[in-house]
Parts: structure tokens; sequence; C-alpha cells
């Protein structure tokens, strides 16, 4: 690497690769990725990327959770230099494939489970109010969902209170008026995820 032809961020942090891994973690603090998605959206080489991550792991900055045998990176909130990272690396990515990072927290939470999810409905439920916090349409009976959701617990850091439910089970019951499909969707809603519009048809 070009010294003349450096960003001062990767002067500061050594390596155009290590800088870019940085910034696509501590921009995108509540994301995470896999490692041929990083390849992809900092136009690096896998072999770079993987040994930039083994570096930045073994310093504690980011941390990775295996889900449906695939390792998912991320920055990790708990080390001491994580807000001051996030003010650092606060700009988006500067890329042309930023394009495959611009989604919501909560798209991102489901991207491990996008063959499995038909649908999600993310509820703002006060503490000690009635009611879930989300409502999961799919098939769960491999558990990936329920997985999934406990996993999503982890990244709360609190109980969710949540309930699965089979696309079938939930027209049918959308269609019958049933009263607690009602109920959940008459909830103040943070957001609603649904590709194949189910939820809102």
């Amino acid at each position: 690497m070009s010294k003349e032809n450096s960003t001062p961020i990767e002067k500061l942090f050594g390596s155009k690769t290590r800088a870019k891994l940085l910034k696509l973690f501590f921009g995108n603090p509540e994301k995470s990725f896999y490692v041929r998605e990083m390849t992809r959206v900092i136009d690096e080489q896998i072999n770079s990327v993987r040994r930039e991550l083994l570096n930045l792991e073994s310093i504690g900055v980011i941390k990775n959770e295996t889900f449906d045998n695939k390792v998912y990176y991320s920055a990790n909130n708990k080390h001491p230099f994580y807000r001051p990272m996030v003010d650092i690396f606060s700009k988006k990515i500067d890329t042309s494939r930023e394009k495959d990072i611009k989604e919501t927290t909560w798209e991102a939470y489901c991207r491990p489970v996008k063959n499995y999810i038909k649908g999600l409905v993310v509820t703002n439920r006060l503490p000690g109010q009635d009611g879930i916090d989300l409502l999961i349409i799919g098939n769960d009976k491999t558990k990936k969902l329920t997985r999934w959701a406990e996993v999503i617990e982890k990244k709360q850091g609190k109980p969710i209170n949540y309930v699965i439910m089979s696309p079938d089970d939930f027209t049918y019951r959308k269609s019958v008026h049933d009263r607690f499909i009602a109920e959940v969707l008459e909830m103040e809603i943070t957001e609603i995820i649904d590709p194949e519009k189910i939820i809102k048809e």
C-alpha cells in the first residue's frame, strides 16, 4: 500500500482493509455481516478480509456469532472504545456498494432467516403493557425461527415477548378477524417486514 495514496484513516489504522472493515462495522453498529458479504461491500480480497477479522477479533473490537452454519461479525458494543469508534466512523462507508447495506435494523436482523420469515410485525410495547413485541410469520418446523428469536433477545439485551405463526394460520386468522391478530395490528407498530404482502393485503 502506497503511503502517498493512503487516506488519513488508513494511515492511522495501518491497513486499507482494516480501515474499511472498521468503517463497515462502526458506521453500521447495529448490523452484522458474513465474510463474503464484507468482501463485496468493501471491495477487498477474501484472504485480506479474513486476516483483518482475526486481528480485530484478537483485540476485542468486533465479535462473531454463528447462525444457520454461517458466521456473522459485528461491532462489539461492550468494548471500552466502542462509542469513540462509532463517533469516528459515523459516516456511512464511502463505496459504490453502499446500497448493499442500506437497510433497517430489523431487515438486517432478518437476513439470516430471510428464507424462513414470511412476515414480521415489530411493536413498541411498553414495559408492563399487554401484547407482544414480535409477531413472526413463518414455518418453524426446524425451530430456526425460535433460535433466531433467542438470538434477537441477546442482541436486544432484554426478554422479548414473541409469537411465531405459520403463514396459513396467520392468513386464516386475519380473514376471520381473529381478535389476537386485530389487537397486534392495533398496537403501536415500529416496523412491518412483509415481503410476500400477507400482512397488509
